[in-house]
């Protein structure tokens, strides 16, 4: 008896111990830090961050019963966003990726997530969209996981299953027929009735955001990857009933015609959009649409194994890719960034950084695509800067990624939520 006394004993010291600890202010010490509205450097940086939120910036002294983390020259930024990931697939390491929708789980993929959640939250990403997933909602699943604690990862708005036609980029082709044949509860759907039931099962099962196929695609078979898939009456369908739940539409497309008429029928981003025209751009500026270029995808090599008529139509592609991300720039659309991380390392969604600056971005802008630009797409307004009431979410970087954006591949410290989650010993 006496025994199971002093276990409870010693379990509610622990307790209390942990509970003060996670109570105690921290402050950030280092050089300076990025104000990503102005561009400005402000110098000295000493940050007081209460539970998960700044409640200080620009402190005259450090208070006594606050934690002290010095990040001596190291520059601060706030968290930054991918707003075109897939923490839940893996098409550049497996052996199999063109039958993993019919030789994996659900199960499979949600452990993947947590796994490629990590990397993406190590590499300075504190927030992602999900851009699609295998049946099942794994992405659901992950992102329950991390608000829960029970995984550690980014901050996941997921899209649950993508919205496509039959047979179309986003529904499971090229096995025989009655191999894993998927219907609105799946995400594939035709006509208004099937868009409705689709729109609202993605709802109840918790995502945050709607993926559309509005177009076909380079990873899917089909000769043609910018053919339009969907009508000009099914994308406003798909946008009406979206928004009826508070849900924003982004969408898949390629091909100028799919382009069009999505931004038309009122999506929130044109993913890729590889095929840009004048009248395009005009349509996205006056409707505020934004753009996700994923444009680091156009210098990364093709996964293994893979089939030739998506080598065909990536060549086919690229350079429309090239002349879209340039008009758009030289236009001023509004741009966030996306990686398709899960069609490359997770890791490597930090490569889209020096993608667009090399292209003509400045260090700034690339910044402001990923911080933000991405706040304003989810429509959040409590991250995206170092500013006082908003999430501790704040990354360090060696260096000045104003005068070098090639440090924003190497995040040195990682907080999220007022959590330290990589510390400078820790580096990529």
């Amino acid at each position: 008896m006496f025994k199971v006394f002093l276990a409870v004993i010693i379990a509610l010291q622990l307790n209390a111990a942990l509970a003060a600890q996670e109570s105690t202010p921290i402050v950030l010490k280092s050089s300076q830090y990025l104000d990503v509205s102005s561009g400005k450097l402000v110098s000295p940086a000493l940050l007081l961050i209460e539970g998960e939120r700044i409640s200080a910036v620009d402190l005259d002294s450090v208070p006594s019963n606050a934690r002290l983390i010095d990040l001596g020259s190291r520059t601060l930024l706030p968290g930054v966003m991918d707003m075109h990931s897939h923490i839940t697939l893996d098409y550049y390491s497996s052996d199999h990726w063109t039958t993993a929708a019919v030789m994996e789980t659900p199960a499979d993929w949600a452990l993947h997530g947590a796994s490629f959640g990590r990397e993406m939250l190590e590499a300075g990403f504190t927030t992602v969209r999900d851009a699609g997933a295998f049946p099942g909602f794994p992405d659901v699943a992950v992102m329950r996981a991390i608000e829960n604690g029970s995984i550690v990862g980014p901050r996941v708005f997921p899209a649950g299953h993508y919205i496509s036609i039959t047979g179309g980029h986003c529904d499971v082709t090229g096995f025989a027929p009655g191999i894993m044949e998927i219907g609105p509860k799946q995400g594939v759907a035709d006509g208004k009735d099937e868009l409705l039931k689709a729109i609202r099962y993605q709802a109840k099962h918790g995502v945050k955001v709607i993926k559309v196929c509005a177009t076909a695609g380079v990873f899917s078979k089909g000769d043609s990857p910018g053919a339009q898939q969907y009508s000009d009456e099914e994308l406003q369908v798909i946008v009406e009933e979206a928004s009826r739940h508070g849900l924003k539409v982004m969408a898949h497309a390629h091909g100028s015609e799919g382009i069009l008429a999505a931004v038309k029928a009122g999506v929130a981003s044109i993913e890729h959009g590889s095929m840009m025209t004048e009248e395009i751009i005009r349509e996205m500026k006056r409707r505020d649409t934004f753009y996700i270029p994923t444009i680091h995808l156009n210098d990364v090599p093709l996964p293994p194994e893979t089939p030739q008529w998506t080598v065909d139509k990536n060549d086919f592609l690229k350079p429309y890719v090239e002349n879209s991300f340039k008009m758009a720039l030289e236009k001023g659309v509004n741009i966030a960034l996306g990686s398709d991380a899960g069609v490359m390392p997770h890791r490597d969604a930090r490569l889209e950084f020096y993608a667009m600056v090399k292209r003509g971005m400045s260090g700034l802008q690339a910044i402001q695509a990923a911080t933000i630009n991405s706040a304003t797409l989810l429509g959040v307004d409590d991250r995206g800067e170092i500013k006082v009431g908003l999430l501790a979410d704040i990354i360090a970087v060696d260096g000045n990624p104003l005068e070098n954006i090639r440090v924003m591949e190497n995040v040195s410290f990682v907080m999220k939520g007022g959590d330290v989650i990589k510390t400078p010993a820790a580096d990529l």
